[in-house]
């Protein structure tokens, strides 16, 4: 009987030896979980897009061409077209031979040109 209470004893310090191991290891492991919940990621913020205006695309002259002769029902000749747009003789022939290929306007006469 005294062997078993001796026995019965060796377990009880065994067990109480252990309970205070876990106990520091489960302090340990609340110090190690603390660090990391406390580090939280700093997002970095975007920058702000700024809206563009977009930009209204120019006429070709080839294009303000078109517009004036078009105003015309009887055609307009190449003294008017020069005083309407400002531009010299030779830039008016080129932009119309441009307007006659792609079929926009028509020559009504020498010099007169008709939308087509």
């Amino acid at each position: 009987m005294k062997n078993l209470i001796k026995n019965l004893q060796t377990v009880n310090r065994d067990l109480k030896a252990l309970s205070k191991k876990v106990d520091k290891i489960i302090v340990e492991v609340g110090k190690l979980e603390k660090p990391k919940s406390a580090k939280k990621a700093t997002a970095k913020a975007k920058p702000v897009k700024k809206v563009v205006a977009k930009q209204t695309a120019k006429l070709t002259a080839a294009d303000t061409l078109f517009g004036i002769i078009k105003r015309f029902k009887k055609g307009t000749d190449v003294a008017t077209l020069m005083k309407k747009t400002g531009f010299n003789r030779r830039k008016i022939y080129d932009n119309v031979k441009i307007l006659k290929k792609q079929g926009k306007i028509r020559t009504a006469g020498i010099g007169v040109y008709v939308k087509a």
